[in-house]
């Protein structure tokens, strides 16, 4: 009987690092999202600001173009349309994390043309977040806004999880707002 409680308690210990990989898994990639409504926590994303020598219009389209049109090879692998209407898209965004890991946000994304494009979290790795890209003409061309706010469950536990969660979605909307500088800019020098 004495050698059967180790096993047990190893088979129990394997047992519950799988369940807490795969949770943490699912945590990290959007597909087990924890959206309690307790403890929620809300903290703001940006402002990042661009400068685009590039109209407004322009601007506009390079941000809409994989919602609204076709979308470029390179932004298949990033974006998917699920489904469209007039106005307003749903859309599975995926970012790579390093490795295998790949987070799938699903996200409303609304389009208020030229100078608003509102983006809101159905699916991912928090709860609540919602952003906006706010386009405002300059003589110099565009000023290209980005602000929202990212909201947590779970106190401060959860407000942990969303610091980690809102730099890297930072990164990749800093990342996101260079390529839409440089292709503005291309498409208006080609103009």
């Amino acid at each position: 009987m004495t050698g059967r409680r180790p096993a047990r308690a190893g088979a129990w210990a394997v047992g519950a690092a799988a369940v807490a990989a795969g949770g943490y898994a699912g945590l990290v990639s959007g597909a087990l999202p924890v959206d309690l409504g307790v403890g929620r926590r809300i903290r703001r994303l940006g402002p990042q600001t661009v400068d685009i020598a590039a109209p407004q219009e322009v601007v506009f389209e390079v941000i809409a173009q994989p919602y609204l049109g076709r979308a470029t090879r390179a932004m298949q692998e990033k974006v998917q349309v699920l489904e469209r209407g007039s106005d307003m898209v749903l859309a599975a965004h995926y970012t790579p994390l390093g490795g295998r890991w790949t987070a799938v946000t699903v996200e409303t994304v609304r389009f208020t043309r030229p100078e608003r494009i509102d983006f809101r979290l159905v699916r991912g790795p928090v709860p609540h977040v919602v952003e906006a890209f706010v386009l405002t003409m300059r003589a110099s061309g565009t000023r290209l806004v980005y602000e929202g706010e990212l909201g947590t469950d779970l106190w401060a536990v959860g407000q942990r999880w969303g610091q980690l969660v809102a730099r890297r979605w930072e990164d990749t909307v800093a990342a996101s707002l260079t390529s839409v500088k440089e292709e503005a800019e291309r498409r208006a020098a080609r103009r």
